[in-house]
């Protein structure tokens, strides 16, 4: 499954605030919101309970970190899967804003 996640497009919602991945008819998602300082939150990530387990959650935080690196915008990761995720693959930790730390 890991690898048909990565020819999967990752959808941006701006109308909902939201990163999205779709896989097997189903939507799985990472609410953000960009601050007046150009700062990049994370809120909240969900995978359906269809699509648990099957490295869904991370296809989607990886393709949204490549798109924040991609854009410059500093993350804020609120959200406790985003901020495991990024202790678990430190390379990351360079896109972090200040005073942030995981």
């Amino acid at each position: 499954m890991e690898n048909s996640l990565d020819a999967l497009p990752l959808i941006v919602n701006e109308e909902k605030g939201r990163f999205e991945l779709e896989v097997e008819g189903h939507v799985a998602f990472s609410e953000f919101k960009i601050t007046k300082q150009n700062i990049i939150f994370i809120t909240h990530t969900e995978v359906p309970p269809t699509l648990e387990g099957k490295g869904v959650g991370s296809a989607l935080v990886l393709k949204t970190l490549h798109w924040i690196k991609e854009k410059g915008y500093p993350l804020a990761p609120l959200c406790p899967f985003v901020a495991s995720y990024i202790k678990r693959n430190p390379e990351w930790k360079e896109i972090l804003a200040i005073g942030y730390n995981v």
